[in-house]
């Protein structure tokens, strides 16, 4: 008869033992720690401060002449300069995707070039070549054209520091889909125009929105180079981020906290684009 061995009392099994993995939460709370102190705190902050005087003291600072003629400024500069980089986005991803001819790198670096380049620095290459002792400012003040301190130097700024965002993501969806659709398009008799908008257009379509959405939100954001082409004169050349930066220089608080929140909000509706295109994407890409 055999025996049988009594279990042993107060030992569990190694593998019935829960184990803490004390390096992965130890990571997870440095992680949330950093983005509570740098992003959470201050834009809480922000709402705080915008509200504190009160939706009357918000709504005088949405309705001063100021604040209004900021506001229209950036929206004319972003209107003009979002379907200009769009058109230029996708003739550059269409131009280079799925080809190979001398000098493509230098093309795509010469396109992520505003990434690399201080927005300062691209205002002052502006101002150096249109201002009126710059290389065409002669030029221009004999035909009375004005970029520099205008509208037209905040347009070109904005273009220039938001011109790789449509066509950097629009090129990887490109080259992802190949050229097998568009030639059988065009075996059966369709026009470039037709194949564009019947089969190239659809299979980047969600490519396009989320660079439209990232062009749109540093085009209303952007500071560095516009303060440089604007002159940040007040009431005149002056967009949201610059009347920001100027009612905080003024101690003028309720203004600068009220007309940042506005700015936050539309941060954080470009931020929910943002994620459920990036969920469409990832469902498409599961499924097919």
């Amino acid at each position: 008869m055999t025996d049988v061995l009594p279990p042993s009392r107060g030992l569990t099994p190694t593998a019935a033992r829960p184990r803490v993995n004390w390096v992965k939460w130890g990571l997870i709370s440095l992680v949330v720690a950093y983005l509570a102190l740098l992003l959470l705190v201050p834009a809480l902050n922000v709402v705080v401060q915008a509200l504190k005087g009160g939706w009357a003291s918000l709504g005088t600072v949405f309705t001063s002449r100021f604040f209004l003629n900021a506001l229209r400024l950036t929206l004319i500069a972003t209107l003009i300069t979002v379907p200009l980089n769009t058109v230029f986005g996708l003739c550059a991803a269409l131009a280079i995707a799925n080809k190979t001819f001398p000098g493509r790198t230098l093309l795509i670096s010469i396109i992520d070039l505003p990434f690399s380049i201080s927005p300062v620095v691209a205002g002052l290459m502006l101002v150096l070549l249109y201002g009126n002792n710059g290389w065409f400012g002669p030029l221009l003040q004999a035909g009375e054209i004005k970029i520099i301190f205008a509208l037209p130097g905040i347009v070109m700024a904005t273009i220039f520091v938001t011109m790789p965002f449509i066509a950097r993501e629009v090129l990887p969806a490109l080259e992802e889909s190949g050229t097998e659709q568009e030639e059988a398009a065009a075996t059966l008799g369709a026009t470039s125009w037709q194949t564009f908008w019947r089969v190239t257009l659809p299979s980047i379509k969600w490519s396009l929105l989320y660079g439209l959405i990232l062009c749109n939100a540093r085009a209303m954001g952007e500071f560095g180079a516009v303060a440089v082409v604007s002159g940040n004169i007040t009431g005149k050349t002056q967009t949201l981020p610059l009347f920001i930066e100027e009612a905080h220089a003024q101690y003028d608080n309720p203004a600068a906290y009220g007309a940042a929140l506005l700015l936050g909000c539309l941060a954080v509706v470009t931020l929910v684009l943002k994620y459920l295109l990036e969920r469409n994407t990832h469902v498409r890409r599961t499924y097919h």
